[in-house]
């Protein structure tokens, strides 16, 4: 459950609780809880992807980014390019669509569907790995499209990633400054874009900057494959121990 926006409670939301008259300081408590909890869950997957060595990169933006789109194709070229140890784990309120598409190019990929939930957390994504039984992997979790209660919940991951349409708009890091703030890599994706958008790359990345100043940009477009061959390699270099996450 997510205390902060009632996601994850059927039975009560946020306003019920409070027509109940359920204290706002109770609510904290329910919600440091929830956290506490999710953190330990996340150490946990923490070390076991380390001992299966497993790099998990937890991918996260709002909805319609491009984040199954830049899966299918760092998939593609990782595999011209010899690797192909990759399964996915995909994050979804509802349906199979995404895991289905990732499946067709031979990956394995296991679907979480959230309801009304808004956001993946560690435990979902342990179960989901222990169906998968994989190692010497890299592991791509693809997040619920939402820039606000992911960036609560750490799931483990050795990178997060933040992506970012430029058709979102270059104010989005300061209108949603948590999720920018606890992300490793900005990848700027839809760049073909850039000529018909009233978005501007340099200013994109400085309002970045003003929230997480150790930001490293990946400029690319998924559909052109513009940028496509930097971000591969950055992953490849990573895996091999040749370059910091």
């Amino acid at each position: 459950m997510c205390t902060t926006c009632g996601c994850g409670n059927r039975e009560m939301s946020h306003e019920e609780m409070h027509r109940r008259g359920i204290a706002h300081g109770h609510e904290i408590a329910v919600e440091q809880d929830i956290l506490s909890e999710n953190n330990r869950v996340a150490r946990q997957n923490r070390n076991r992807w380390n001992l299966a060595g497993c790099m998990a990169v937890n991918m996260v933006s709002s909805p319609g980014s491009g984040k199954t789109t830049l899966l299918e194709r760092t998939i593609e070229m990782l595999g011209d390019k010899g690797f192909r140890r990759i399964a996915v784990i995909e994050g979804d309120q509802q349906t199979e669509n995404d895991a289905g598409r990732i499946r067709r190019l031979g990956i394995p990929a296991i679907q979480i569907n959230t309801h009304n939930g808004c956001h993946l957390d560690a435990r979902m994504v342990a179960s989901a790995f222990d169906e998968l039984q994989i190692k010497d992997s890299l592991l791509f979790i693809e997040n619920v499209g939402n820039l606000v209660c992911p960036a609560m919940f750490d799931l483990g991951e050795s990178l997060r990633v933040v992506l970012l349409s430029v058709t979102e708009g270059d104010d989005k890091p300061l209108k949603y400054p948590y999720m920018f703030a606890g992300a490793d890599i900005c990848v700027i994706n839809k760049i073909d874009l850039l000529p018909y958008v009233d978005s501007d790359l340099s200013r994109l990345k400085e309002n970045a900057r003003k929230v997480n100043g150790q930001l490293r940009f990946f400029a690319l477009s998924s559909t052109r494959g513009t940028g496509l061959d930097e971000w591969c390699d950055y992953l490849l270099n990573v895996l091999a121990g040749k370059e910091e996450r």
